[in-house]
């Protein structure tokens, strides 16, 4: 579930290895290069934390965001 945290949407998301949250994270990025949006994320082994702010409106949250992390939970869905 995302969350709204200081101006940003925040989720983590857990995989059962580095190659699993790896893959899920290039599957991610090729989806947010498309739509010019770039997410503030980090992995650490198996888990993914990912940030989304507009960065042109202020490093706010818009509808951008939004539709990224529908994009990425349909993507995390499979």
């Amino acid at each position: 579930m995302w969350k709204e945290e200081h101006d940003t949407l925040t989720r983590e998301f857990k995989f059962d290895n580095f190659i699993e949250a790896f893959s899920f994270m290039t599957k991610v990025a090729m989806v947010a290069e498309k739509m010019g949006h770039h997410p503030d994320w980090q992995n650490v082994y198996n888990t993914v934390t990912i940030n989304l702010s507009t960065h042109d409106a202020g490093d706010v949250i818009t509808d951008k965001d939004r539709e990224l992390a529908k994009k990425i939970d349909e993507i995390h869905k499979g």
